[in-house]
Order: C-alpha cells, then sequence, then structure tokens
C-alpha cells in the first residue's frame, strides 16, 4: 500500500465522521491559536519597550536618588524631591557638568502635582522642572511656540511649556501660546506645546507642565530634584561615563544614596523579564494542545473499536500491521495539522485585528512551533491507538460483533 493510499484511506474515513473530526480538532486549533497570539502580544510588548528605549537613545544615564535594586521588591529607597531620604540638587547636577568631561549634557528634573487652571477649567497635573538641556537630552522638541531659555530660567520666570493633553483638557481648541495659567495658584504665561509622544508603561507622557527648575524651587519651596539626566557625548564610553559620574557623586554622599543607570541596562532589564513572561504566555497556551492531544488518542482509541470489523476485513485481504498502523497514524497527524493550519490562521488573524488596540508582533518561530508542536501533538497522540489497531488478530476482529 503506497503513502498516497494511505493519505485517501485516512481522509475518507475522516470525512465520514466530519462533526467528530472537527471537534476533535478543535482543542489543536484553540491551543495554536492561543499561542500564536499570546507570544504576538508579549512579543508586541518588548518591540514596543524597546522602540520607547530607542527614543531615549542608549547614551543616556540617569541619576537617581537612593539605591536602585532591580528585581528587589523593595525598589528604590530614594524619594522624591520633598523626601527625606533624596539628597539630589542642581548643584549636584552642577558639579556632573564642570567635572565629568565624558558628559556632554546634564539636565536635573524635579516632578510634583499641582492644580493647574484656565478659566474655570482646572485638574491636577504633573508639573516638571527642569533646565534648557530638557529638550535635547530628553529629545522632546515643541511642537508649537519654544522652550523656556536660559535667561528665563536664571530670572526665575513663570513660564510654562505644556504637553498634548494638558492642552487639550484645559484649552480644548484655543491656542494656548500667549494666555495666562494658574499654577499652585500663581500666574504662568503659555510659552509653547509639547510634540504628542502618546503613553508609555500606562503613563501619558502629554499630560504635563514644564517650568524652569528656579521657578520649580521657588514655587513649590523645593530644593531637591527627582533625578538627573545626562547624555554622554561617545556612545561607546557609556560605561567609562557611568563610573565616571559614580566617583564625583561619591565626593558628595554614600553609595546607598544614589544610583547611576544606563538606559541599556534598563533595556536589558525589561527585556529579560519580558521574555520570561512571552514564554510563560506561550507555556500556558500550549496546555491547550497537550489537551487537544488528550481528545485526539480519545477519540482514535473510539474509532479503533468502532473499526474493529474493518480491520480484520483489511487484513483478511492482504493489508499488512504496517499498513494499519501507518493509516491510524495518518489520520491522527492530520487532525492535528489540518488544526495546526487553521490554529495558524486564526491567530495570525487575531493578532493582526489586536495591533488595532495594542502593538503585536507575529514572530516566524512561534508560527513555526505551533505547527511543529500540533504535527507532534497527532503523531504522538496516535501512536497508541495505531499500535493496538496494527497488532490486533485478524479472525479475532471479523468475529467481533
Amino acid at each position: 500500500m503506497t503513502l498516497l493510499d494511505t493519505f485517501q484511506v485516512a481522509f475518507r474515513s475522516l470525512a465520514i465522521n466530519k462533526m467528530r473530526s472537527g471537534l476533535t480538532m478543535l482543542g489543536v486549533i484553540i491551543g495554536v491559536a492561543s499561542v500564536i497570539l499570546l507570544v504576538s502580544v508579549g512579543s508586541g510588548l518588548q518591540a514596543f519597550v524597546t522602540d520607547q528605549f530607542d527614543e531615549l537613545g542608549t547614551d543616556l544615564l540617569t541619576v537617581f536618588p537612593g539605591e536602585l535594586k532591580f528585581g528587589d521588591t523593595a525598589g528604590r529607597e530614594g524619594g522624591p524631591p520633598g523626601s527625606a531620604n533624596n539628597k539630589l540638587t542642581r548643584e549636584i547636577a552642577e558639579l556632573i557638568e564642570r567635572r565629568a568631561d565624558l558628559v556632554e549634557g546634564v539636565t536635573p528634573v524635579a516632578t510634583t502635582y499641582s492644580e493647574t487652571k484656565y478659566l474655570g477649567k482646572e485638574r491636577t497635573t504633573g508639573i516638571l522642572g527642569t533646565t534648557v538641556n530638557y529638550i535635547d537630552i530628553r529629545k522632546s522638541p515643541t511642537d508649537k511656540g519654544r522652550f523656556f531659555s536660559r535667561q528665563e530660567e536664571s530670572g526665575t520666570k513663570r513660564v510654562a511649556v505644556l504637553g498634548a493633553t494638558t492642552v487639550k483638557e484645559l484649552f480644548g481648541n484655543r491656542d494656548p501660546i500667549g494666555e495666562d495659567l494658574k499654577i499652585s495658584g500663581k500666574s504662568f504665561t503659555v510659552i509653547g506645546v509639547f510634540e504628542s509622544k502618546g503613553a508609555a508603561f500606562g503613563n501619558d507622557q502629554d499630560d504635563l507642565v514644564a517650568i524652569p527648575l528656579t521657578t520649580f524651587e521657588r514655587v513649590f519651596d523645593l530644593d531637591k530634584v527627582s533625578y538627573i539626566y545626562t547624555k554622554v557625548g561617545d556612545v561607546e564610553r557609556v560605561d567609562q561615563a557611568k563610573r565616571q559620574i559614580e566617583r564625583i557623586l561619591l565626593t558628595q554622599m554614600n553609595n546607598e544614596d544614589v544610583s547611576v543607570i544606563g538606559t541599556q541596562d534598563l533595556l536589558d532589564t525589561v527585556t529579560s523579564i519580558l521574555g520570561v513572561i512571552t514564554a510563560g504566555l506561550g507555556g500556558i497556551a500550549a496546555i491547550s494542545l497537550v489537551v487537544g492531544g488528550i481528545g485526539i488518542a480519545n477519540i482514535m482509541l473510539v474509532s479503533v473499536t468502532e473499526r474493529i470489523r474493518e480491520i480484520g476485513i483489511r487484513k483478511a485481504v492482504g493489508a499488512t500491521s504496517r499498513d494499519i498502523l501507518l493509516q491510524f497514524l495518518t489520520e491522527a497527524a492530520t487532525l492535528s495539522v489540518i488544526g495546526g493550519v487553521v490554529g495558524i490562521l486564526i491567530g495570525v488573524g487575531g493578532s493582526l485585528i489586536l495591533n488595532n488596540f495594542v502593538q503585536t508582533v507575529v514572530p516566524t518561530w512561534s508560527i513555526i512551533l505551533g505547527f511543529t508542536i500540533s504535527a507532534l501533538t497527532g503523531i504522538v497522540s496516535g501512536v497508541g491507538p495505531a499500535i493496538k489497531a496494527a497488532r490486533m488478530d485478524p479472525i479475532a476482529a471479523l468475529r467481533f460483533e
């Protein structure tokens, strides 16, 4: 019996019980589709995170207050500008700028939340106090108007640059440039609007108001900063620059009082965590494939029992045990392969639809893995029933009622 004959017999047998064959494939379809969908979401999240960090650039080093411990539930032991544990100041940023020759730009950033008000509209907004270097180091250009100048910073001027969300919520369709905005009860002149950045990690990057750090310190009576951004002149020397900054900081405080973290350090850590999550999601979905395999094994055992006389007749007219073995293995493999192909189509299609809401990426390896596992599931699930059928005695099979 040729391989083609084996496939033809297998397809005819499956076609006789279309409903049962379809329900048997359902477990494999769900399993493969789930693997591809969940892996695509995890991979999309990894791609999104990578894009976000690429926007920052690998030449960025950030100085945080306190000791930042990755993977530690205690997290960072420092604090915001008003925290007693925070020892970062504008003067420390200036010290880094003077002494770190590998650093080409430094900008301290202080953050808080405050009530912002315009013509009766009021909302709580993130207030960011920084210096003129901020737009270059953080790659945050203005879409309208301009950023504040060094003169406005040194003169403690009450000028503000708004994020797109803040403009939308407070000003609607009105042009905010030149308008007066109340921040913590003080009047500020709007001089610019940042280009929209959208959301990142669940945080709206456009919901902010940036003002000169000197003004921030006076309005909120705070002399500490939340963190310090430093831009390294040569990307190849980021590690050297990091060590240089740490040595400078040690002259002012202890190791436990501050952390210097590179963008690449953060990216590597987050990517590693997301990789584990993606693998975990794929593993959870793969359980459906195991269930599908059990379903195929059960149905094939039922099929063998129902077709005992057929097996006896085939053996009586010359079919070998090998022919019977191949027929049932082919039926099981066909069920799982067709289910795998349908599952791949549903998984890829679902990922494309889901991409309208969250970023998804379908890795080629997930498709290959889904198809391979589905085929192996069918073969492994069909081995037991196929061996049982192949070992049947033709005389006993013909007597079976």
